[in-house]
């Protein structure tokens, strides 16, 4: 065993939150021999996780889960802080950038109902509740003879809210029901060609102090060079769109055959019109990519298309 530096490993204290911090942890220790108490986990609120009664896109936006972990990171708090690489900004503080990404999970939505095996299958007026625009729009798209509605709280409060009939039916994202051992509740999986997934969706981000090399260096072995490739596409493409939890965007960079995919979906609120654009290309070339998918879509889109 190598001898184990302390670095503070910042997080949420939702149960998923502390899964992915827990997961950093467990890479960490089997890269490096270290021993774990020397990787104590900071758990700090955010503002996000104090909203619950209404939508995030409506108090904030995305900023809202990270924050708190920003400033414990510029005050040297902590020396990393481990994120759901889709509730990052496109823009960080300054001082603090992004080290890289553990591997990625699957990036599907599942649709979950205790009475309905699909989304087809739900009745005309059946309840949806989500806390995403994106969800909640391509709901829209597929069924506009359902009622969608807001629904908030970590994964296991949303749950227990489908069981008590609040909702007919949910979506939540199969990473996060993975890394909380929930799949059993899944009830399908949703074609990411209907359900395209939200930028960064299954991807843990860590964040670190731009000048610290040595929280750095010592996060190489852990950190996915692919999903770093996709995330980057994904980030471009959602930064020229000026993308945050206030509009309907979805976005998914993948290998396809040697070349890195990106395609990007933009739609209207209510779901009533999508446009969408794809661009293929070297993995070195991902900035340029997801920037010119968002270039696209920005350059179609009509006055008001996110307008409610």
């Amino acid at each position: 065993m190598t001898s184990s530096p302390t670095l503070v490993i910042g997080t949420r204290g939702s149960p998923l939150a502390l899964a992915q911090a827990h997961e950093t942890q467990d890479r960490l220790v089997a890269a490096h021999g270290w021993a774990i108490e020397n990787l104590p986990l900071s758990i700090i609120k955010t503002t996000g996780d104090a909203i619950q009664d209404r939508p995030l896109s409506e108090a904030g936006g995305k900023g809202l889960f990270t924050k708190e972990l920003d400033i414990a990171l510029l005050e040297g708090a902590i020396d990393l802080a481990v994120h759901s690489a889709k509730d990052l900004p496109t823009t960080l503080p300054e001082g603090i950038v992004i080290a890289g990404f553990l591997p990625r999970e699957d990036v599907r939505d599942a649709f979950i109902s205790h009475r309905y095996k699909s989304l087809a299958a739900l009745p005309p007026g059946a309840v949806v509740g989500s806390a995403s625009l994106r969800r909640q729009a391509q709901v829209r798209r597929l069924r506009p003879d359902l009622k969608v509605t807001l629904l908030r709280g970590n994964v296991q409060t949303r749950l227990s809210k489908l069981e008590r009939g609040e909702v007919d039916a949910t979506l939540l994202a199969m990473a996060g029901l993975r890394r909380l051992g929930l799949t059993d509740h899944v009830t399908a999986m949703l074609d990411t060609d209907d359900f395209l997934p939200a930028v960064g969706q299954g991807a843990i981000a860590i964040a670190i102090r731009a000048e610290d090399s040595r929280v750095r260096e010592s996060l190489q072995p852990i950190l996915d060079a692919a999903t770093a490739h996709a995330l980057a596409a994904e980030r471009a493409f959602l930064t020229i769109l000026d993308g945050s939890c206030r509009t309907p965007i979805a976005g998914h960079a993948r290998m396809v055959g040697g070349e890195l995919e990106i395609r990007g979906l933009v739609l209207r609120p209510d779901g009533s019109e999508t446009l969408e654009a794809v661009r293929r290309g070297s993995p070195d070339d991902a900035v340029m990519l997801g920037r010119e998918v968002g270039t696209e879509l920005r350059t179609r889109m009509p006055a008001g298309f996110l307008a409610t």
